[in-house]
């Protein structure tokens, strides 16, 4: 009885410990080294800079994704990324990717917006805006598949982190710094200011003109102004291939009047040369009022305020104390009137007028 008490326990924990690993019989230590394994290769792909990704909204979220076709491809083109697989290094890219979902570290999602826009031949590329696919399976037919793990950033992104308080700090010292120090802060933010300007309004151009001249529409430096590029794709030239339908010739006719009509009363409404010294007249007056400021200068100018104050008031001081006596004050230069003639004088000639009127009555 006592053995096959023994032997019932012994099948219990067995079953236990099947069911708590998930029903395999893969030991816990041997699974985690693959998941290990799995998740150090999907860091090492989602870092390479040969596989393409964008970022998307899913769900309220921004996400990046890339295409299936586009992990098909890297993988057969890059044969030893998957060398950190070890025995499943031989899978085809299909298999890998379903391991993936399967663990979890990618998730297949389908574009939002699945209807043509007006005035276009086929779907976006990458869509802006995704929402979670049905059926979770590798694919490389217009599938989408966003990373769902926290993206490990490197050590000089963490130390730029910290340095924002520091850059902050100094922003708000401006008026403290030294005049030279100004100097090149000012024509330094000026500069890049001007160059950003400028190249917004090249851009344009170009656009502008050979949109009217070919019906193309051409935007050199085409990630400038996108606030998901990487750094690569935001100084790239050369724009991709125009895939949309060439403009109408009225349109092309209209804008080209609107234009001319624009340059003419530009050219007419110019400021003249003397407008333009007194546009930089006060431009220049209010750089330099931002230049020479100085907490030395402010500390002068309340003590030099407070110091007039004291002496209007020792002033009215004196005089109110002067009235009430009898003691005589010399007439000042301040006293005399437009004709030359001495408050004083007149008063002792209105009081001599007074006695003689008295005299006779």
């Amino acid at each position: 009885m006592k053995k096959v008490a023994v032997e019932k326990k012994k099948s219990r924990r067995s079953s236990a410990g099947a069911t708590t690993n998930g029903g395999s019989d893969t030991p816990p230590r041997k699974q985690s080294a693959e998941k290990d394994v799995y998740l150090s290769f999907a860091e090492k792909v989602r870092d390479h800079k040969g596989l393409e990704s964008r970022w998307a909204v899913l769900q309220e979220t921004r996400v990046e994704y890339f295409r299936g076709k586009d992990f098909v491809s890297f993988l057969r083109n890059n044969s030893e990324v998957t060398d950190i697989l070890g025995l499943d290094k031989s899978l085809e890219p299909e298999d890998i990717g379903n391991t993936l979902l399967k663990k979890n570290l990618i998730v297949r999602c389908d574009r939002v917006v699945k209807t043509l826009r007006p005035g276009k031949k086929k779907l976006s590329t990458w869509p802006a805006h995704l929402e979670i696919f049905p059926v979770q399976s590798f694919s490389d037919n217009d599938a989408f598949f966003v990373w769902t793990f926290v993206k490990r950033h490197p050590l000089w992104q963490t130390l730029l982190s910290f340095s924002w308080p520091v850059l902050t700090l100094a922003i708000c010292l401006f008026p403290v710094y030294p005049h030279k120090a100004k100097l090149v802060v000012l024509y330094s933010c000026a500069g890049i200011l001007l160059l950003i300007m400028c190249l917004l309004l090249m851009r344009a151009t170009v656009f502008g003109a050979l949109w009217i001249l070919l019906g193309k529409r051409v935007w050199i430096f085409p990630n400038i102004l996108a606030e998901e590029a990487t750094l690569s794709e935001l100084f790239r030239f050369w724009p991709k291939k125009d895939e949309e339908e060439p403009p109408k010739w009225t349109a092309r006719l209209f804008y080209t009047v609107v234009a001319i009509v624009a340059i003419s009363v530009l050219r007419h409404h110019a400021p003249d040369e003397a407008a333009r010294a007194r546009y930089q007249k006060r431009v220049s007056n209010i750089i330099d009022d931002v230049l020479e400021w100085s907490p030395k200068l402010a500390l002068s100018g309340m003590m030099k305020q407070q110091s007039d104050v004291v002496n209007a008031t020792d002033f009215h001081n004196d005089t109110a104390t002067g009235s009430g006596s009898d003691s005589q004050v010399p007439p000042s230069p301040d006293n005399v009137d437009v004709d030359g003639i001495h408050e004083s004088d007149v008063t002792e000639d209105e009081d001599h007028t007074s006695e003689q009127n008295y005299g006779d009555e």
